[in-house]
């Protein structure tokens, strides 16, 4: 269904790629997960936005158990090759995160976007990425993002390091000639 603009014209068909992740694999394997409920909310966000030509496609990039630390993720990966090829208006995401959690991927993320004039929006937290101050409060959100990313390495860092200096076992194989006790203690 299209509707008029202003001047008469249906307007132009902005073809909308919705991206999905979770860093976990867990939980994936259920009938409706995190991915499934990530992209229902923005297809009725696309829904809402059919008067301006937006549809979603149909091509699923779903990325379930790949960090947003970098970009090796193989839905991210041809999102951006359909990107390159022109098939691609408009990315539409859950949040701003799900995209990317390092401030650097993100902004090459973006001028990727730019240059094949493709749009953005986190249909959580309202952004309009054509002025400045849209991309001055995404780069603060995105700041946050890489920050809570560091801090969860440097918490886990810090949990295996006590757990060592108690003796306990941290994982990987036991050193020769040990074994792992039900307490998880190298004996």
């Amino acid at each position: 269904m299209t509707a008029a603009n202003g001047n008469g014209k249906a307007p132009r068909q902005v073809r909308c790629a919705i991206y999905t992740r979770k860093s976990t694999s867990e939980g994936l394997d259920m009938d409706f997960n995190t991915l499934d409920a990530q992209r229902e909310a923005a297809e009725h966000y696309i829904r809402s936005q059919a008067a301006m030509g937006w549809t979603a496609l149909p091509t699923r990039y779903d990325d379930g158990g790949f960090t947003g630390g970098n970009l090796d993720r193989p839905a991210m990966q041809r999102l951006l090759d359909d990107i390159d090829r022109g098939d691609v208006d408009m990315v539409v995401v859950y949040k701003v995160d799900r995209l990317s959690r390092s401030l650097l991927d993100f902004a090459r993320v973006m001028e990727r976007f730019e240059k094949k004039n493709v749009g953005f929006v986190s249909i959580t937290q309202h952004f309009d990425t054509s002025s400045s101050m849209g991309r001055l409060v995404l780069n603060v959100l995105l700041s946050f993002a890489q920050f809570e990313r560091e801090l969860i390495s440097e918490r886990t860092r810090d949990k295996i390091a006590a757990a060592r200096r108690r003796g306990k076992w941290t994982g990987g194989p036991p050193v020769l000639g040990y074994r792992v006790d039900t307490d998880r203690r190298a004996l």
